[in-house]
C-alpha cells in the first residue's frame, strides 16, 4: 500500500505548532515596514529640515496612503517590484 501524501494535515499524532509571527508579514501601520521607515525619514527631512511642516505632512500622508493601498492588494508588493527591477524583461514566460 503506498503512501499518500495529498492528505499532510490527517497524519494522525503529528501536530506541529507555527506562531503567527512566522507567517504574517511586518507591517507598521499597515504599511511595509522598509517603506514606512523611508516614507517617515522622508517626511521628517522635509517637515524639520527644511522647515516645511505642510509638505512633510503631505509626504508622509500620500506615501503612507499609497504604500498601505499597495499592501492590502499584495502584502509582497516591494519584493515584487524588485524582481521586476531586477529580472530583464527579454526572459519572459
Amino acid at each position: 500500500m503506498a503512501l499518500s501524501f495529498e492528505h499532510l494535515g490527517a497524519v494522525p499524532g503529528y501536530a506541529v505548532p507555527v506562531h503567527r509571527a512566522l507567517t504574517e508579514h511586518i507591517l507598521l501601520g499597515g504599511a511595509p515596514r522598509a517603506i514606512a521607515i523611508v516614507n517617515g525619514t522622508l517626511a521628517g527631512a522635509v517637515g524639520l529640515g527644511l522647515r516645511l511642516w505642510l509638505a512633510g505632512l503631505v509626504i508622509w500622508a500620500v506615501g503612507h496612503f499609497a504604500a498601505v493601498w499597495a499592501a492590502r492588494r499584495d502584502p509582497e508588493f516591494v519584493e515584487t517590484g524588485r524582481r521586476h527591477l531586477r529580472i530583464p524583461s527579454h526572459l519572459g514566460v
